[in-house]
């Protein structure tokens, strides 16, 4: 198997940036909330495989990545990140609080982050 990615049969795939990089999928639920209040800067993230509190202690002070794609493109391509870091979990089934430098947009409910394994505490 030591072919280079030039002479790739049809069948296989290339790898791609985000294949390399370790992170974890997980998932834009929400934006912290009160009963009457919003609070845009800082989104509920749910991570998967994360389903208790002590799990999701973990992911204090990793990088997420919200990544979308823009309609323009910018320095050769339509793909943006936004990009958060875990500040603390968020009630006991996993869920943790995240702050990003733009709030996320409320159509990125329900959309995948990417949640990255640095900076590592180990």
């Amino acid at each position: 198997m030591d072919q280079s990615t030039d002479e790739l049969d049809e069948g296989d795939t290339k790898a791609t940036v985000t294949d390399c990089i370790p992170s974890f999928r997980g998932r834009h639920l929400s934006y912290q909330r009160g009963r009457r209040v919003n609070h845009p800067e800082t989104s509920l993230i749910k991570i998967e495989g994360v389903d208790d509190t002590a799990a999701a202690n973990f992911y204090l002070g990793k990088k997420v990545a919200y990544v979308y794609r823009g309609q323009k493109e910018i320095r050769g391509t339509k793909i943006r990140v936004i990009w958060g870091k875990v500040t603390r979990p968020h009630g006991n089934s996993g869920v943790v609080r995240a702050k990003f430098a733009h709030p996320l947009p409320a159509k990125s409910f329900g959309a995948s982050v990417r949640v990255m394994l640095y900076p590592s505490s180990i």
